[in-house]
């Protein structure tokens, strides 16, 4: 089995600064891609940023320039710094991985997600 477990959110006021953490753990062979997504009350969960094993990077449009995704491979854990926040980046933020439980055998995992709260 695999978990993934994030960490970090919380209230922050508007303009403020926020890093979630995300730790996978269970029966990994390999990490392929990794991502940030988020789900906002009444909403459709939405990509906000993802990285591949080699760490190439994409971004959300809403969060270009404010957030940066980032890895450490050899700790299995994926990071999202996001700064300048705004009250309308309130959501629950769930990572997302896709895991090769052994070679050649790969399945998506999400965490349960932390809840991200902007507000003065």
């Amino acid at each position: 089995q695999v978990q993934l477990v994030e960490s970090g959110g919380g209230l922050v006021q508007p303009g403020g600064s926020l890093r979630l953490s995300c730790t996978a753990s269970g029966s990994i062979f390999s990490i392929n891609a990794m991502g940030w997504f988020r789900q906002a009350p009444g909403k459709e969960r939405e990509l906000v940023a993802g990285i591949t094993r080699g760490g190439t990077t994409n971004y959300a449009d809403s969060v270009k320039g404010r957030c940066s995704i980032s890895r450490a491979n050899a700790k299995n854990m994926l990071y999202l710094q996001m700064n300048s926040l705004k009250p309308e980046d309130t959501a629950v933020y769930y990572c997302y991985a896709g895991i090769d439980n052994r070679p050649g055998y790969a399945m998506d995992y999400w965490g349960k997600g932390t809840l991200v709260t902007v507000s003065s």
